[in-house]
Parts: C-alpha cells; structure tokens; sequence
C-alpha cells in the first residue's frame, strides 16, 4: 500500500493571471500564494480484480474499468480516472481518493488531487517525480486532456509547499519562495481567518467566462486583470516587508478589483459577509479561489477576532483553523509484501495527526 498526499491553498493576490490566455498574450502573471495545512490523499493497493478500481470519498463514486479498456473522462471521477489513464496501468490496483476540503470550495483542491495523485502514482510506477514535473503533469492532464478552465497556482502551489510567489510566462513557470523578516509569518498566520459560507460552487461556469474575456481581449477584463497583478506585485512587497498593515489594505483593494471580473464571482450574501466582516474589525479580505462560494479568508487584527466570528457565525459562517504548511506534495507511507518502509516524516508532527481536520 502507498500514502500521497498534497496539501490545498490560499491565494494572497493575482489570482487569474496564472491562466494561458492572459499571461502568453499580455506579458506574464503572477501569483502569491501559501499552502496550508488541509490535504487531498491517495491511497493506492494491490486488487485483486483484474482492472483499475478507483473510489472517491468525496463524491462518493466508485468505478471499475477494465485493463483493455479505454477510459472515458466524464462524471465526477473524470480527473483521477485521466491520470489513472495516463499512467497505463495494467495490472489489478486500487486508488482511493479523500479531501479534507470539499470539491469547489475555492482552496484548490481540484489541482490537490491531481497532484497527489500523480505523486502517488509515480512512486508506484516507480518514477521519482519532482515538485516542477508532478504539477506540469497535473497542469497537462488538466488543461490540455480535458479541456478544464483552470489555470496552474493550483497545481505548483500544491507540489511545491511553502509561501511562494510563482511567475508564469511563454518561458514556463518559476517558484520563489518568499522569505518574510523574523517572526512576521507567524503573525501573519495568526491574523488570517478562514470561513466556510457553507456552499460550494461549480467554478467553471465562471472560470470559462474569464477565459474567453482574455482571448477575446475584452478591454474591461484586461484592465481588471492588470491591476490585479499589479496589486499581487505590492502585496509581494509588502509581505517581504512584514509590512502586514499595507497587506491587509492590499487584500481589500485586490478583492474590490477581482470581485468585478466576472458575473457570480460574489453575491449579495458574500457581500454582507464581508461587509460585516469589515464592520466589526476586519482590515481585509477576500472569497477565495473563482468565488460564488466556498471560503472567506480575512485579514484581521486579534483583538477583533473574536467579535467577527460571532458576527458571522450569526449569519451562518463557520470558522475553521488555518495553518501554513512548507511541505508540498509527498508520499507519505509505503508497505510491500517484503518490507515496511516509513518515508522520512511520516505520520510525525508534520503528518497525519490525531482528530485532523475534515470539513463537510
């Protein structure tokens, strides 16, 4: 049996330059973004079927194919069964798949579950994938198999770990990671909230209507964008800084800026969220990943935390605990027949602990 794991994701600022269609036509994006400490798993082990099994916790699907058989990438199970596919297996396995982060939540969890999935699966194949390899594969199967609209801070950022600014160009993608000044991550840390509103959403609808706004060159959506990459530029900035004031001003004005990029990316609910937020001391904020739902991430001082998450719990929210994880994606676990072997930091602190989290 084998254990992979990669961790989900929350975006500071420049979120939807990472797409192809903006940044190969209008001089790169950018991105800065953190993963955090919730993880898509893949457990994979020998069936004694002769096909490839696969099991999904989170839409609680299952499938079965045959080893002659081609797959067909549709349903809920139309990513890991395009990896699967990819991989060739053909003897008798079992992949089971589970998240800590519901599916459209907006923490990255699609290109988490690839990544883990490709880790995992390149270990069994007995292949040594590295952080660049697994999410460029993630980012292949994804965006060019199946024609999905995403762009890929999800899949680095799930692969690499850690607080990074990535960069994409016509050139590829570079990872730096950003180092801020003694003692101001973990403030930083401290001072973000998370909240899950409740509701998921499916991203694509508004995901594809951003993706044909770059490729038509929609003069409204590129001015947007820009000034989103911009705002990522000084959040960078300001982050290296540990200047977290200027941060969390910075994260209000690039959320006013995202929030018009396209039709259902807030609604009058996340509005009044936020603006309760604000209203009881929150400095800054956003709907993370695509929005329509999912996660409200807050900057705010702790001092006013508690009194914000009674004003959002009354509305219905529900706080959840938010730490940043440096790891990336790695296989955790692995046991033959012949040995047991234990990868470097497994199930430690770093690992699967007792009582973790899982939100539903």
């Amino acid at each position: 049996m084998l254990v992979a794991r990669a961790p989900v994701r929350i975006s500071f600022g420049g979120g939807g330059t990472d797409f192809p269609e903006y940044y190969e036509r209008h001089g790169g994006g950018m991105v800065v973004s953190t993963a955090i400490d919730y993880y898509a798993y893949t457990l994979i082990s020998p069936s004694t079927s002769d096909g490839v099994q696969i099991i999904s916790a989170d839409y609680r699907a299952l499938c079965e194919r045959p080893t002659c058989e081609d797959l067909i990438w549709d349903g809920d199970l139309s990513l890991p069964k395009a990896i699967t596919y990819y991989f060739n297996l053909h003897s008798g396995v079992s992949i089971f798949l589970a998240s800590q982060i519901p599916p459209g939540t907006g923490l990255g969890s699609s290109g988490s579950v690839a990544v883990s999935m490709i880790k995992g699966l390149a270990h069994w194949c007995g292949l040594d994938f590295g952080p660049t390899e697994t999410a460029e594969l993630a980012c292949y199967i994804e965006m060019e198999k199946m024609g999905m609209p995403v762009g890929k801070q999800d899949q680095y950022a799930a692969a690499f770990g850690g607080l990074n600014k990535i960069t994409f160009s016509r050139r590829g993608v570079e990872v730096e990671p950003l180092t801020m000044p003694q003692g101001k991550s973990a403030a930083l840390e401290q001072r973000l909230m998370l909240f899950f509103t409740g509701t998921s959403r499916q991203s694509s609808t508004i995901l594809r209507q951003q993706k044909r706004a770059s490729q038509e060159d929609d003069p409204a959506t590129l001015r947007r964008l820009g000034a989103i990459r911009q705002l990522g530029e000084y959040i960078y900035d300001a982050l290296s800084a540990g200047d977290l004031e200027l941060f969390a001003k910075l994260l209000h004005r690039s959320w006013m800026e995202k929030r018009r990029l396209a039709d259902g990316i807030t609604n009058d609910f996340i509005d009044r969220c936020y603006d309760t937020a604000r209203d009881h001391g929150a400095v800054g904020g956003k709907v993370t990943g695509a929005g329509g739902g999912g996660f409200l991430m807050l900057y705010c001082p702790v001092e006013h935390q508690e009194e914000v998450t009674r004003a959002l719990t009354a509305l219905g929210l529900r706080r959840r605990p938010l730490h940043f994880e440096v790891e990336g994606a790695q296989v955790m676990y692995t046991h033959s027949w012949t040995e047991l072997q234990v990868a470097p930091q497994a199930f430690s602190d770093s690992s699967v602990k007792p009582g973790e989290k899982w939100i539903y």
